[in-house]
Formats: C-alpha cells, structure tokens, sequence
C-alpha cells in the first residue's frame, strides 16, 4: 500500500512553496533563494568551518543561553526560506519547532561553497540585513577570507569588518566579545 501524499490549498504562491520546501521527503535539506530551489549538500571541509566556529563560541553560548544549529530561517513576504550554514539564537525560540526570521538571531554563519558562494556573498548579505540579523559571518573558503557584517540597515549591513585572510583573528563584539580563531577555515 503507497503513502498517501499530504493535500494543502495555499491562498498564495509563497506560501505554497514555503509549505512544499518543508515537506521534501529523504534527509536532504533545501532551502530558496530568490524563488529558487537549493538543496543544501555540505562537503566535509565546509562542516569542519561551521563547526569550528561552533566550538569556539560554545562557552559564550552557555552563558547567553544560546543555541547554534542550521534551522530553517523565514524570510516573510519574500520568496526566501534559508538554512544557514550555523545561526545563534536564544534557547527558549530553538524550542519551538518552527522556522525563525532573520531578526530573532544573535549572529548568522555562511560558509561559501564552489557552486553558490555569490549567494552567500551577494543576495545572502542583503537578505540577512534587510531582515534585521544583527550579525553575519561570511566565511569565504573560495577567496580564504572572512568577513563580519553588523548594523543591518536600509541599504544592507552599514558596518564590515574584512575581509581578513584566514588565520587573523575575527572579533565578535557584545553580546559574545570574543575572537575567533580562523587558521583551521
């Protein structure tokens, strides 16, 4: 006997496919940019940037009450639904199940990869400011840079910090007022 497929009636386009991206079956992930399908196959290297970063940011997790993951992120009245490479957000929204926006993150994590680093750089940018994320970490791995946007804007992020050839140090300011260490990117 054949599963049954789910039946839903959006009223709109965005929603229909915001509803259609979260019910791919298998274990990949996709996410849409401008409109577009992208399934989200991180390579090795790729995971062990994220990953570091995630293990040098852990202590101040803790103390924040903090959580770090890939969860889906909305993007409302848009044709974007992200799965960032890493996002911060505080502990009691990483219960709820449900996808976030941009402005409910303490700090947002894209690791460039060979087939969309210019999503990463351009239209990801963009997006992640006009949607309020404080800030975005762009972890070039094409151009072995990093860069830290802050004080998203009208006209995308009014501060940058980079880009910084890996091995120097990244300072993430307050809430976290650490440095990351960028020599294993």
């Amino acid at each position: 006997m054949s599963a049954q497929p789910h039946m839903y009636a959006a009223d709109d386009p965005e929603t229909a496919l915001k509803y259609a991206i979260q019910h791919i079956r298998g274990d990949n992930r996709a996410q849409i940019v401008e409109g577009v399908i992208e399934q989200t196959v991180p390579t090795w290297d790729h995971e062990n940037a994220a990953d570091l970063i995630r293990e040098q940011i852990g202590p101040a997790l803790r103390k924040l009450g903090c959580r770090a993951g890939s969860g889906n992120l909305d993007l409302p009245g848009s044709p974007n639904w992200y799965v960032p490479d890493l996002a911060v957000v505080p502990q009691e929204l990483a219960k709820g199940g449900d996808a976030l926006v941009p402005d409910q993150t303490l700090l947002v994590v894209e690791v460039t990869s060979d087939s969309n680093g210019d999503t990463d750089r351009i239209t990801k940018r963009r997006r992640y400011a006009d949607y309020g994320a404080p800030l975005y970490l762009l972890v070039d791995r094409q151009d072995k840079t990093c860069t830290l946007f802050a004080e998203p804007g009208e006209l995308g992020y009014t501060k940058s910090d980079g880009p910084h050839p890996f091995g120097t140090p990244i300072h993430l300011p307050e809430p976290f007022d650490l440095d990351l260490d960028t020599s294993e990117f």
